[in-house]
């Protein structure tokens, strides 16, 4: 996990003139998540360096790649997100020592998890420092804003997702409209009342959750010894392999805001009632990896249908 000062080290590896770095300096040394760019920042940043966008993203992945948590392959990976709002996100892959390879995080949807924990509704850009693999392809093909992402890579033009996953299989396939970071679902309340904000966070994780092929919904927080929690929704995918657990969020979720893992003190899942899908074992694996904190579980049920 790179300190403040390092991300704020790697940007003279950039394009950026003097200006764009002391304004970069301040959001890294001062946000409580540096990985998050307003859109007033984004547009200011762009105007001071005379170059669009698309190269401001681009620009930006030296220092996104240093968020990443990469034990097993050393293969650092960054990505940066510019959601429908204008605001721009930042994404690294995770790997988890001991674990299946399969609970690895890439940085794409490390970049769409920090960008819907924040409130977006799609993303219309996605820049990426390798060619996205085709897991990647088609955990993006999920999004709302699917048909329009672009992806962007330092020396090739834009291409747009559809270029690159063509007769793609996606929510359509099965019967399912709109997509990923679209609200859906009934609301889901507590079995059992409580004020507890963890497992209030946890359960707004589940409500924010995308799972329409499971109708199993869930959300895990994590809580530091600095007071913050950290929130991850867990995400289905059409074709099912791609899907992200809500633990994998959270960790990546606490990972892009400089957190580290032995700071967690509390882990919370809120899981609907589900003979389909259930993210207890999967959960508490992934903890496992990184932590010593017991998972806590708790379950919800959907507020019009009552307790199952």
């Amino acid at each position: 996990m790179p300190t403040r000062t390092e991300l704020i080290s790697a940007l003279p590896e950039t394009g950026f003139p003097p200006p764009v770095r002391q304004r970069l300096e301040k959001i890294f040394g001062s946000q409580s998540c540096p990985s998050v760019i307003s859109q007033a920042d984004a547009e200011a940043i762009s105007r001071e360096a005379s170059i669009p966008s698309a190269r401001v993203m681009l620009e930006l992945l030296p220092v996104a790649r240093l968020f990443s948590v990469s034990p097993i392959s050393n293969f650092k990976v960054g990505a940066v997100a510019r959601g429908s709002s204008g605001n721009l996100y930042f994404g690294s892959n995770m790997e988890f020592l001991g674990e299946a390879l399969s609970f690895c995080t890439h940085a794409e949807q490390s970049a769409t998890v920090n960008a819907w924990v924040h409130g977006e509704k799609g993303m219309d850009a996605l820049a990426i420092n390798y060619a996205p693999c085709g897991y990647c392809r088609q955990f993006l093909n999920e999004l709302t804003t699917a048909a329009t992402l672009e992806i962007l890579q330092p020396d090739k033009p834009g291409v747009l997702l559809s270029r690159l996953l063509p007769n793609a299989f996606g929510p359509q396939d099965l019967n399912v409209k709109g997509g990923l970071m679209q609200s859906h679902g009934e609301t889901l309340i507590l079995d059992t009342s409580t004020k507890d904000p963890v497992v209030l966070v946890a359960l707004a994780a589940a409500n924010l959750s995308y799972a329409p092929y499971s109708k199993s919904r869930a959300g895990v927080a994590l809580a530091t010894r600095s007071g913050e929690i950290y929130t991850g929704p867990y995400a289905e995918n059409a074709a099912y392999n791609p899907s992200m657990s809500p633990m994998e969020s959270a960790l990546a979720h606490l990972n892009m805001c400089l957190a580290s893992f032995d700071q967690i003190v509390r882990a919370v899942l809120v899981q609907q009632h589900s003979d389909l899908c259930l993210q207890i074992d999967a959960s508490a694996a992934v903890l496992k990896s990184v932590s010593k904190v017991a998972l806590e579980t708790h379950y919800c049920h959907a507020e019009t249908r009552g307790h199952p």
